[in-house]
């Protein structure tokens, strides 16, 4: 008996299995991880550096030259994007589609190490990259507020707990953090007072980076027993700075309070960020390209549960 026959002679067994069919093929259809384009995403990344106070003709001179040099050699590369701020270099670099990403990534970290030599000592760090094209728009954002915390507390979170756990989730290329109000101790030298005590700006700089460092302390070794010694030069708060002796004039010290204002702050004051008229911090999830956008986001989600009893019940 052929197919057509035996859907012909038992017409309930051929509605009912036409009926699971379309029960199934509907339940498997709202599953389906697609993405809402097709993937033409061109293998991008992201090189970033950054040195505070630098002027952005120094950043490009010192900076971005070198780097660039260096990754103008890479096999692949389309094209390269320079930009160069107060303080800080971005770079992207595109290549073409025939490119992997993952073997790109490898030969920009060669040229990063190759162009160390030729840029400033005095980086606080190696530039870094990243797999993310800067031009995409996040595939999930995350917003972060509390009625009680200030949100230097909520911003320590974000940096330290959360942002850390949602980029090693597979397919995200970097989690940003916008409206960062990192915790900073804000010093306000006041010119006329140092003017009277024959203070200058450098004095008060050196004295407050001699106050505030940490550094090995060593181990005091006996007969029997090895101790090690644990002290820490590291200052907290604006309540520990403020007593530091900037130097000694007519035989009397001169403390950072004498010739200054020091306040507990952010590092930003001119950056901020709100949700729904209320001050936040909000995290922006952006994918690697080539990576499924409905799947990187529902593995993002299935990690916030866990991330959030992290956190305390006030955020």
């Amino acid at each position: 008996m052929t197919l057509p026959e035996l859907c012909i002679a038992r017409p309930v067994m051929t509605t009912l299995v036409m009926a699971a069919l379309l029960a199934f093929g509907g339940l498997a259809y709202r599953e389906l991880p697609v993405n809402d384009l097709p993937t033409v995403d061109f293998p991008t990344i992201s090189v970033s550096a950054s040195l505070p106070g630098a002027s952005p003709e120094t950043m490009a001179a010192s900076v971005a030259t070198p780097l660039e040099k260096q990754f103008s050699s890479i096999a692949g590369l389309d094209s390269m994007i320079s930009s160069s701020s107060l303080g800080s270099t971005g770079i992207t670099l595109q290549f073409g589609l025939e490119r992997d990403l993952e073997a790109a990534a490898l030969d920009v970290q060669s040229a990063i190490s190759a162009a160390s030599r030729s840029l400033p000592s005095n980086l606080p760090a190696p530039p870094t990259f990243r797999k993310v094209n800067p031009a995409d728009s996040p595939v999930l954002l995350l917003a972060l507020r509390s009625e009680t915390l200030p949100l230097s507390k909520i911003d320590e979170y974000a940096q330290n707990v959360l942002a850390p756990r949602l980029s090693t989730i597979s397919g995200v290329a970097q989690v940003n953090v916008y409206g960062s109000q990192k915790y900073a101790v804000r010093v306000r030298v006041d010119p006329v007072a140092m003017a009277a005590r024959g203070l200058g700006f450098d004095e008060v700089r050196q004295a407050i980076l001699a106050a505030n460092s940490t550094l090995p302390t060593g181990s005091l070794d006996g007969a029997q027993q090895s101790f090690m010694v644990e002290s820490s030069g590291q200052l907290t708060g604006a309540a520990d700075f403020r007593p530091i002796i900037v130097a000694t004039r007519d035989g009397a010290p001169v403390r950072l309070e004498d010739v200054a204002t020091v306040s507990d702050g952010v590092e930003n004051e001119r950056v901020a960020s709100w949700y729904n008229n209320t001050r936040a911090i909000i995290l922006a999830v952006q994918r690697q390209p080539g990576t499924n956008t409905v799947e990187v986001v529902d593995a993002v989600r299935a990690v916030l549960p866990s991330v959030q009893a992290q956190l305390p019940a006030a955020i």
